[in-house]
């Protein structure tokens, strides 16, 4: 069947498809130069607090627009130890985030973190509080996601599990289900194949009480 036919039995029955809105980031003349790969796609961890990466994504709302989320993930439990929610894409979003999760991690000096080439990542700002901290930066390849997948799997899980199933009124909204589902559900209920069929906490727990 046609998709023209399609849309004349919609018209007549008085059907409309829902579709998703999606964002579109505007495209930027300005080279991106590759940055220092220190992961190589090599997500293994001894411990928590080895290897963290980072991210942004976008989510919207019907009286706010776009709003965005940075994200940070540690490696070795995959839970997501910081997060910044905000009306705009900064850089002041990606450092509360990781200002976020070192606050609440307190890592020893050395840790690996890892994020895409957005100029958030890139800027000196940001760097700056990278090294302040004592943390080694490490950038994907320009075009590869899959250096930084294991982010970019969360953000697609949040999606599928919460953010498309609802439309979110406003920011204040948004920001309220985005702690719930992080912190009430992702982090201490939902179980993950990768570590052992057990909760991104529980893993986090175990280490602690050992160490």
């Amino acid at each position: 069947m046609s998709l023209k036919r399609v849309q004349r039995l919609m018209k007549k029955a008085g059907i409309r498809s829902i579709i998703s809105k999606k964002y579109r980031p505007y495209s930027s003349k300005q080279k991106v130069e590759e940055q220092e790969n220190l992961l190589e796609q090599d997500f293994s961890t001894s411990s928590i607090n080895e290897k963290w990466v980072a991210d942004i994504t976008y989510i919207h709302t019907i009286k706010n627009g776009w709003c965005y989320l940075a994200s940070v993930m540690g490696l070795h439990s995959k839970k997501v130890i910081g997060y910044s929610f905000s009306r705009t894409m900064t850089t002041d979003l990606v450092i509360k985030a990781l200002d976020n999760a070192y606050a609440i991690q307190s890592p020893k000096e050395g840790l690996v973190i890892h994020t895409d080439l957005g100029t958030q990542y890139t800027s000196e700002e940001f760097k700056g509080y990278v090294q302040s901290k004592g943390m080694k930066q490490s950038f994907s390849r320009k075009g590869c996601p899959y250096d930084n997948a294991c982010i970019e799997s969360f953000h697609a899980i949040l999606k599928k599990e919460e953010i498309n199933n609802v439309k979110y009124i406003d920011y204040p909204t948004a920001k309220k289900a985005l702690f719930q589902y992080i912190e009430g559900w992702y982090n201490r209920k939902r179980i993950h194949s990768s570590i052992g069929y057990k909760t991104p906490q529980e893993i986090e727990d175990c280490i602690r009480h050992i160490a």
